[in-house]
């Protein structure tokens, strides 16, 4: 526990965390004793609010107790968003397809827990390759554009994209930094509601997210940059990323990334002709509608912060594989 909590950033959000849950509720609380809005509004804020009662802890948790659980989590995570993902999209029908897209995931995750990152950046590659390969011996090229399109895009959002997530874990200072990811995706989807709601005005991409607005959006971009920019200076104090125009770069990249992300599951969900991605959070929809922003968040901070300080600098490197 000492070193889940030894810095003052992961207690803050863990702190802040528990009391905007509390506030929410008295908020919700109190609009449903004094009859505000309406009542089906009103039940969904309280599955929204359940939802995130069970998700919290499932995401916070893994990230304190450390890097293999963070890592594991990870990979669950990456797996239940290809079932669904699987489904939603007739993937699933093709078995050897579905399969190596799979073991890719569980290879990617498991280069992150190795801390190779020369096996993880290289298993992109030749995953990509294993896939166009894999179903050529079934002699049925019909669909063949087809599934494996599907099969490395999923491949490229879940596996790499997530994969990126897992692999900050293998730096000493990673709880505050995927705790601040974290926090400022959903934060980014709670302004870019709320900022929409106060402002109203013109639609940001009415066939893609009809909800969506452009106050939204704005509103979001300048709550989500702050954020990340006061959380980024207590987390890299000292280094080359404690810079303020990178800190703001760093907050932009979070937020715009985020937003793309939920547009782009909005514009797969549009596609296909589906609502949600699943039903397996109330509320919320499928595991890959609350997580859609991770998907271009990850990997999108993994390379600036890589790049600029490095990322498990100094760390044993291939743990597992004795390299």
């Amino acid at each position: 526990m000492n070193d889940a909590f030894a810095h003052p950033v992961t207690v803050g959000i863990v702190a802040a965390t528990g009391a905007v849950l509390l506030l929410a509720a008295l908020v919700i609380g109190g609009m449903t004793l004094l009859g505000r809005g309406t009542p089906a509004f009103r039940r969904e804020l309280w599955l929204r609010y359940g939802s995130w009662l069970v998700l919290l802890p499932l995401m916070f948790g893994p990230v304190l107790l450390g890097k293999a659980w963070t890592i594991g989590a990870v990979t669950i995570l990456a797996l239940l968003c290809l079932s669904e993902f699987a489904r939603a999209t007739g993937l699933f029908r093709e078995y050897v397809t579905t399969a190596v897209v799979a073991l890719g995931i569980l290879a990617v995750n498991f280069a992150a827990l190795d801390n190779w990152y020369r096996f993880f950046v290289a298993l992109w590659p030749l995953t990509t390759v294993i896939l166009l390969v894999a179903t050529i011996p079934l002699d049925r090229p019909a669909g063949y554009i087809q599934r494996n399109a599907l099969a490395i895009f999923a491949f490229m959002l879940l596996g790499v994209g997530l994969g990126h997530l897992g692999y900050m874990a293998n730096d000493p200072g990673y709880r505050p930094l995927v705790l601040m990811l974290l926090a400022a995706i959903a934060l980014n989807d709670v302004a870019a509601f709320t900022w929409g709601k106060l402002i109203g005005g013109r639609k940001l991409l009415p066939n893609t997210s009809p909800n969506k607005t452009v106050s939204g959006a704005v509103g979001a971009l300048c709550t989500t940059t702050a954020l990340v920019a006061f959380l980024g200076h207590l987390i890299f104090a000292g280094t080359a990323m404690d810079h303020w125009a990178l800190l703001l770069f760093l907050g932009v990249l979070v937020s715009v990334a985020g937003q793309c992300g939920d547009l782009m599951l909005s514009s797969i969900k549009r596609d296909i002709g589906i609502k949600d991605m699943g039903a397996a959070l109330p509320g919320h929809g499928g595991i890959m509608d609350r997580f859609n922003s991770l998907l271009l968040v990850a990997p999108a901070v993994f390379h600036l912060i890589n790049y600029v300080v490095g990322i498990g600098e100094g760390q044993p490197t291939r743990v597992l594989t004795g390299g």
